[in-house]
């Protein structure tokens, strides 16, 4: 039951976390969380299909070809065709959507940055620094299915 009661906490605080950086951000505000998502697994030069994006951003292929479709007109994605499978074609950034993704990710850091140094006394900042290593063994984790 403690696990239980941690995880629901931990989920709680990283949610809460997630929404403050949401309404923060002023390069996000357009995109939703399955776009940005999208622009994260194709950052910084990945190439990936339609159907990898969508299994990894768990959303079904037409709405992730419709995602696509939406950011390749705005310039943010391009497609190439697949270099063995000519029915395929390659996802990958645009100079524009490296720079979105980018800004982005600049402004949220500048934001935990100085919650950090505003909220946290300095043996808070130690156990913060601490605690992200134990968040990483987490994320890592993949159960025996």
């Amino acid at each position: 039951m403690e696990a239980l009661q941690a995880a629901t906490s931990l989920r709680q605080a990283i949610s809460g976390i997630i929404k403050r950086l949401r309404r923060t951000i002023k390069s996000d505000n357009s995109y939703s969380l399955s776009e940005y998502s999208t622009l994260s697994y194709l950052y910084p030069d990945q190439k990936l299909s339609a159907t990898e994006l969508a299994a990894l951003v768990r959303v079904k292929t037409q709405s992730m070809s419709e995602l696509l479709n939406n950011l390749k007109d705005q310039d943010i994605v391009y497609k190439t065709p697949h270099e063995t499978d000519k029915r395929k074609s390659l996802i990958s950034l645009t100079e524009k959507g490296r720079e979105i993704l980018e800004q982005s990710r600049y402004e949220k850091d500048e934001w935990l940055a100085q919650a950090i140094e505003n909220t946290l006394s300095a043996e808070e900042k130690k156990v913060l620094r601490n605690a992200v290593v134990i968040l990483h063994k987490i994320v890592a984790y993949e159960p025996n299915i």
